[in-house]
C-alpha cells in the first residue's frame, strides 16, 4: 500500500483558499520576492475588489458603466493593440477618422459631404480641452506677434461651475482663468458678464452644455449674438469652445433645433466625452474643429516611429484602441434612432425620479427640464439634518450619491445629485425613491447631528460661528465636508 505525501495531496486539492497565500500579508509597497499561482493572484485581488462600490449604483458619475456583449468582445480582442501604431493598425487609425467625422456631422461642423473633418480621439475630454486649449492659445498668440503685440498674459474665461479640467489647463499652461461667478437659484455662466469679462487678452470663451452640477445647457446662441457683437466693435475676433462632455450626445438627439454647435459662427471647436452620454466605457472623448484653420498646423506633429509619417495632436503617446472601436460600434449598431431611444428613456426615468422626489415634499429641485438626464436636489429645511447626512445614509442599500456645495457664489446651497444613464431603469428608480423615503424617516428620528457638530467644534476649538441655538448652513457644510474629507484620506 502507497501512502499519499503532503506534496502529493497538496497537489491533488488544489485550493486557493487551502493554500498558504490567502494568509499571507498582501503586498502593498515592496514587490514580493518570490511568485504566487495565477489562481491564488486572482483570488487576493477580486477579494478586495468586493469591496468597492457597485459601478451600476454609482449615481455620481457620468460614465458609462454597461455594454452589450458583443461590443465587450471587441473590446477584449483589441485590448493588446497599441493605438498610435498607425501604420500597423491602420483600420483601427480609420475607425477613429470614421467616428471624427460622424461626430462633425452631428455637431454641424461646415465640412462637404465626403470631406474629412478635422478631430481626434482623446483619453477622455480633459484631455481634449487640453487641446482645444492649446490650439486657441497658440492662434491668439500668432494674432498678437502679427500685430506687434505682447503675448505674455492670456486669459480664458468660464463660469466657475466648470470642471476642474479647466483649471488644470490654465495652470499647467499659464494662462489666467476668468470665471463668472453663480447666483442662486442660477447656477450657469451667464453669458452677458462673460462677455464684459473678455479683454483684448482673452484666448477664448468656453460655454458647458451640460453643467456638471444641474445638468443645465447653457445659452450658447447667446453667447455667440454677445460675442459677435464685442468682435466687431473692437476687432479681437475672440472665439468660444464648447464644452460638451456630457450634452454632446444628448443635445443633437432630444433638441435638434437648439442653435450650440458649428451652426454658430464663433464656435471653433467642440470636446465631447464618448465615455458618458456617448455610451463607451470609460476611457474615450473627442475634439473636433469647425475647420483647418483652427488648429494651428505647428502643434501637429509628424513622426516617423515604425515606418510610415504619423501626424499626430495628442498629449498622450501609447495607448489602447479598444474604446475607440467601442465607439464606432455603437455607432453603427445604434444608429440615430438607437441613441434618440436611449435619451428619451434616460429623460423618462429622469421625470420619475424627480417626481418622486417632489412629492416626498422634503426637497428643492435645482436642475431644469431641460439638460442631461439627472435630478440635482437640496433640502428645503437644513436646520436639523443635512444632505451629506442623506448620501451616508443611503450608502447602506448601496447607492452612491454625491452630496456637494455649490460653486462661489452660491457656496452656501449644498445638493444631491443623482445621474441617470443608460442602465438606470424605472425599477431602479422607484427602488431609489422608496429609500429616500425610508432615509428621511429614519434621519427625522435621530437626533440633530448638527447640534453635536456643534458642541464638537466649540470642544476642538473651531472657528465656527454658533448663532443662537444653530449653526448656519454654510458652517455647518464646511464642517461637514471636513468631517468626509478625514474620512477618505484614512481610507486612502
Amino acid at each position: 500500500m502507497v501512502l499519499a505525501t503532503n506534496s502529493d495531496s497538496e497537489e491533488h486539492l488544489h485550493s486557493t483558499f487551502a493554500s498558504r497565500y490567502v494568509r499571507a500579508v498582501v503586498p502593498r509597497f515592496k514587490m514580493p520576492d518570490n511568485s504566487m499561482p495565477k489562481d491564488a493572484a486572482y483570488q487576493v485581488i477580486n477579494d478586495e475588489l468586493m469591496l468597492d462600490g457597485n459601478p451600476r449604483l454609482n449615481l455620481a458619475s457620468f460614465v458609462t458603466t454597461w455594454m452589450e456583449p458583443e461590443c465587450d468582445k471587441l473590446i477584449m480582442d483589441s485590448v493588446n493593440k497599441n493605438y498610435v501604431d498607425m501604420d500597423e493598425y491602420p483600420v483601427t487609425t480609420e475607425l477613429q477618422n470614421r467616428c471624427v467625422n460622424m461626430i462633425a456631422n452631428l455637431f454641424h461642423a461646415p465640412v462637404g459631404e465626403d470631406e474629412a473633418a478635422i478631430g481626434c480621439g482623446t483619453v477622455g475630454s480633459s484631455e481634449a480641452i487640453m487641446l482645444a486649449g492649446l490650439a486657441f492659445k497658440r492662434k491668439w498668440q500668432q494674432r498678437r506677434r502679427a500685430q506687434g503685440l505682447p503675448t505674455d498674459k492670456p486669459n480664458i474665461v468660464t463660469g466657475a461651475n466648470v470642471q476642474v479640467c479647466w483649471e488644470k489647463f490654465a495652470r499647467y499652461f499659464e494662462v489666467e482663468l476668468k470665471e463668472v461667478k453663480l447666483n442662486e437659484d442660477y447656477y450657469v455662466m451667464d453669458p452677458a458678464k462673460a462677455v464684459e469679462m473678455v479683454d483684448e487678452n482673452t484666448i477664448c470663451v468656453a460655454a458647458i452644455l451640460g453643467s456638471t452640477l444641474t445638468g443645465e445647457f447653457e445659452d450658447v446662441k447667446l453667447l455667440n449674438d454677445l460675442l459677435a457683437e464685442k468682435n466687431a466693435e473692437t476687432g479681437w475676433e475672440t472665439p468660444i469652445h464648447v464644452d460638451a462632455a456630457s450634452g454632446g450626445f444628448i443635445a443633437p438627439f432630444l433638441y435638434p433645433d437648439l442653435e450650440w454647435d458649428f451652426r454658430l459662427p464663433w464656435v471653433k471647436s467642440i470636446n465631447v466625452s464618448g465615455h458618458k452620454y456617448g455610451l463607451v466605457y470609460a476611457g474615450v472623448g473627442w475634439i473636433v474643429w469647425r475647420t483647418k484653420d483652427d488648429l494651428p498646423e505647428d502643434l501637429v506633429f509628424h513622426i516617423n516611429y515604425l515606418g510610415a509619417d504619423q501626424p499626430t495632436f495628442t498629449l498622450n503617446f501609447s495607448k489602447g484602441s479598444s474604446q475607440i472601436i467601442a465607439q464606432y460600434y455603437q455607432f453603427i449598431r445604434l444608429g440615430f434612432e438607437g441613441y434618440k431611444n436611449i435619451m428619451e428613456n434616460c429623460m423618462d426615468n429622469a421625470r420619475r425620479l424627480r417626481e418622486g422626489i417632489e412629492m416626498t415634499g422634503k426637497f428643492h429641485i435645482l436642475s431644469k427640464d431641460i439638460g442631461v438626464p439627472l435630478v440635482a436636489f437640496s433640502l428645503k429645511d437644513s436646520s436639523k439634518h443635512t444632505v451629506f447626512e442623506i448620501a451616508e445614509s443611503l450608502r447602506k442599500f448601496g447607492w452612491i450619491i454625491p452630496a456637494y456645495t455649490m460653486p462661489a457664489d452660491a457656496q452656501h446651497i449644498a445638493v444631491l445629485r443623482v445621474v441617470i444613464r443608460e442602465d438606470f431603469s424605472r425599477g431602479l428608480a422607484d427602488r431609489l425613491i422608496t429609500h429616500i423615503i425610508q432615509v428621511l424617516k429614519e434621519i427625522e428620528g435621530l437626533p440633530s447631528r448638527i447640534a453635536h457638530i456643534a458642541a464638537a467644534a466649540a470642544v476642538s476649538g473651531d472657528e465656527v460661528e454658533v448663532k443662537t441655538t444653530k449653526m448656519s448652513l454654510e458652517d455647518i457644510t464646511k464642517y461637514w465636508k471636513r468631517l468626509v474629507e478625514h474620512k477618505r484620506n484614512i481610507v486612502c
